[in-house]
């Protein structure tokens, strides 16, 4: 069945956790990890993410073309996208220089992506479930590039959650159905 599933929450709140809980129930699953191993902590977080994982599952690295990746899988099977907070960072920095200078044109051409990324997966047949997390409730960054992600993925997120047909919020691993079939639970 076709649905989209977006999960959100701060971080180590449990999210990709609860995310791998939910796929766990479909046989097929295919694990889209926008994370780089740039760094020892990034190739640190991304080991426990992997060892996680039912060795089963197919695990896809792509940090930027999300949408276009999904040609290359079967139509049916479930989808885990985590997640969209370092997908949308991994853009912030490969063009750093012209999102600082005309921040709402990089938050546009997100917009844009996150539009397109939905609309590929309404074209499938599986289920996604995609990982996010949430900006909207922490101190404002007191340098730009921090607030030109904040607000960047902050639109991402809320373009994902009106279009998504469940959307969950995870504090200390513990979700909360904010909606359900399209409909809001809590608002």
């Amino acid at each position: 069945m076709n649905k989209v599933v977006l999960i959100t929450g701060g971080v180590r709140s449990g999210k990709s956790a609860y995310a791998e809980n939910y796929a766990a129930n479909y046989p097929q699953v295919a694990y889209i990890a926008t994370g780089e191993a740039l760094d020892e902590e990034m190739t640190e977080r991304i080991s426990v993410h992997q060892s996680r994982r039912p060795l089963h599952w197919q695990t896809i690295e792509e940090p930027l073309q999300l949408a276009s990746r999904l040609d290359s899988l079967l139509s049916d099977t479930c989808l885990i996208i985590d997640c969209l907070g370092l997908w949308v960072s991994n853009h912030l920095v490969r063009d750093e220089t012209t999102a600082l200078a005309i921040p709402q044109a990089f938050i546009a051409t997100m917009e844009v992506k996150a539009s397109e990324l939905v609309a590929m997966l309404r074209q499938r047949t599986g289920p996604a479930i995609i990982v996010t997390n949430e900006v909207g409730l922490g101190l404002v960054p007191p340098y730009k590039l921090g607030r030109v992600f904040r607000d960047a993925l902050g639109r991402v997120n809320c373009l994902l959650a009106q279009q998504a047909d469940e959307l969950y919020l995870c504090t200390a691993s513990i979700p909360l159905c904010l909606k359900r079939e399209g409909v809001i639970l809590h608002g």
